[in-house]
């Protein structure tokens, strides 16, 4: 099978091209280089520096290949950029995914895999968010994010376009670019790794589900051959604080980590957990990695660059 994945330089990205080029498949990258490194990128994959927003070469580029499966990553990932700059948010992540998603249409992909977000579209919750879990943005990255999804199915009740849709919960692991989205655990292992004091913001009880990137990869190859559109939930359900984050890293380094406290980030998020029963059931998926086995793996590859 022929796969496009945008954003295959990228974290999760380059992790899936490795896996689906492992499973003999054909793979095109497409990807900006904004945030994703060139050398991350497979050497058995064919590699077009394209930008998403570029209408023109992105149809070219599906004419031309006639892909089986398309799996989209390529975003704009932070949000607090998206805070400053949300026209620009939204021209990537909401119209550069329209783009994708009209080329899949046109040219007749099987199915599209879209790498949504789970903590940020559920904003704070009370109990593990659910798919059905109502949806509060609380950053343009959020909104935008939602907005590709609600293009997927319009797109679909228009012309039956395939999809699965995984909204993740807080993805680590070697690759991760420390600037990114949810990234502190890749932040927090370059520092101490470094000796670099880490800041953590207000008093570090804010949780997240972490969940690590071979285990989201894994998610994704599974709901390729899934014959419903669908969306799920793909995290861990369990809760972490940052303070449990430092334990972790000081048990896995066996060393103190340096930290110190700095103010609470205006209007983050407290409490995000999602509910991923769904995926559980329906892609016969689960989270293996736990957070100890996660981070140590991290720090390995980490060492491994230094």
């Amino acid at each position: 099978m022929k796969f496009l994945v945008t954003g295959g330089a990228g974290f999760i990205g380059s992790n899936l091209v490795d896996r689906l080029i492992d499973g003999d498949h054909q793979v095109v990258v497409v990807d900006d280089l904004s945030s994703g490194k060139e050398e991350y990128i497979n050497p058995k994959a064919r590699f077009e520096h394209l930008d998403i927003c570029n209408k023109q070469k992105i149809e070219e580029l599906f004419a031309k290949e006639k892909f089986d499966y398309v799996c989209h990553l390529a975003a704009q990932i932070d949000v607090r950029k998206s805070v400053e700059d949300p026209e620009f948010d939204n021209k990537v992540n909401a119209i550069g995914s329209l783009n994708i998603f009209l080329a899949c249409q046109k040219y007749k992909v099987k199915k599209v895999v879209f790498i949504s977000t789970g903590g940020a579209l559920y904003g704070d919750v009370k109990k593990p968010a659910t798919e059905k879990t109502l949806i509060q943005p609380v950053s343009p990255y959020a909104i935008h994010k939602y907005a590709a999804e609600r293009y997927l199915e319009l797109l679909n009740e228009t012309g039956k376009l395939k999809y699965a849709v995984l909204r993740l919960a807080n993805v680590y692991g070697p690759r991760q670019f420390k600037g990114g989205e949810g990234a502190v655990i890749a932040v927090f292992t370059f520092n101490a790794l470094n000796g670099i004091e880490s800041t953590i913001n207000g008093d570090g009880l804010q949780t997240r589900d972490y969940v690590y990137v071979g285990d989201v990869v894994e998610a994704c190859i599974a709901s390729i051959g899934l014959k419903k559109n669908e969306i799920f939930n793909i995290g861990t359900g369990v809760e972490s604080s940052v303070i449990d984050l430092i334990k972790a890293l000081k048990k896995a380094l066996y060393k103190e980590i340096d930290c110190k406290h700095g103010p609470a980030k205006l209007g983050e998020v407290k409490k995000s957990v999602l509910n991923c029963s769904k995926a559980n059931k329906k892609l016969k998926w689960q989270a293996k990695v736990n957070l100890e086995d996660g981070i140590k793996k991290t720090i390995e590859w980490t060492l491994s660059r230094s």
